[in-house]
């Protein structure tokens, strides 16, 4: 009778055991597939466009940049002419160091008008070359900014704006190829500061030098006058705010 039961325990403790691990197999599967599942799959698609809003921002005043600054004037005082730029992708730029200006950068840059830059950039557009054109108002009071929008694309990520410092030669506020896109996703948010440069199409020296178009054009350059080299430094001139919106 005793040999019975203990025969009888081991079969229960043997039933028991193997029930345990038939419980527990399941789980570990599971887990197994779960790690599995998550690993498979994709990453999230970046968006093939992103709106941006710019904020353009004065930052070239008499405290920034003293030297020979000119005088105030309702329409000849010292200002930043309107921003135009464009998204575009790496085959396309409004300016380049060391490079001869367009006749769109040389006006822009001796009369602070957008055209015929602006149809520089619109036929980049038709070639494929550049996305989309923007533009803003000027900026005569620097405790004041301007604003736009514009939507850039994976085809064309980057942006490149110019604004006029006027009164100047041929003097302008600058920034080029600002990629909008890092480690394949848009941006939530980037500042760019603009620096002075000279676009090689006149041969002033001063804020209001007499008209001396160069013949042949310069390339265009880094301003590099004592107007806009502080104590061995450049302070910027303007500052660009980008936020995805």
């Amino acid at each position: 009778m005793q040999t019975t039961s203990r025969l009888l325990l081991v079969v229960l403790t043997l039933f028991t055991l193997s029930a345990c691990q038939n419980k527990e197999t399941p789980a570990a599967s599971t887990a197994s597939d779960t790690a599995a599942t998550a690993a498979a799959a994709p990453a999230p698609a970046m968006a093939e466009t992103a709106q941006y809003s710019v904020v353009f921002t004065r930052l070239w005043t008499e405290k920034t940049h003293p030297f020979e600054y000119p005088e105030a004037g309702v329409l000849t005082g010292p200002h930043l002419s309107g921003l135009i730029g464009a998204t575009h992708g790496g085959d396309y730029q409004i300016f380049k160091e060391g490079t001869l200006p367009t006749a769109g950068l040389e006006k822009l840059s001796e009369e602070g008008k957008h055209s015929p830059l602006d149809q520089e950039i619109k036929d980049a557009i038709a070639a494929g070359k550049a996305g989309v054109l923007f533009e803003t108002g000027p900026i005569r009071d620097a405790a004041k900014t301007e604003t736009v929008t514009f939507t850039a694309s994976s085809k064309f990520p980057m942006v490149s704006a110019v604004a006029m410092i006027a009164p100047s030669p041929d003097w302008f506020a600058g920034a080029a190829n600002v990629n909008l896109m890092e480690n394949g996703q848009w941006v939530p948010s980037k500042t760019v500061d603009m620096f002075a440069y000279d676009s090689g199409g006149d041969d002033g020296t001063t804020y209001k030098a007499p008209d001396k178009d160069n013949n042949p054009k310069k390339p265009t350059m880094a301003a590099n006058t004592p107007h806009f080299v502080v104590n061995g430094s450049k302070p910027p001139v303007a500052r660009l705010t980008f936020t995805k919106m």
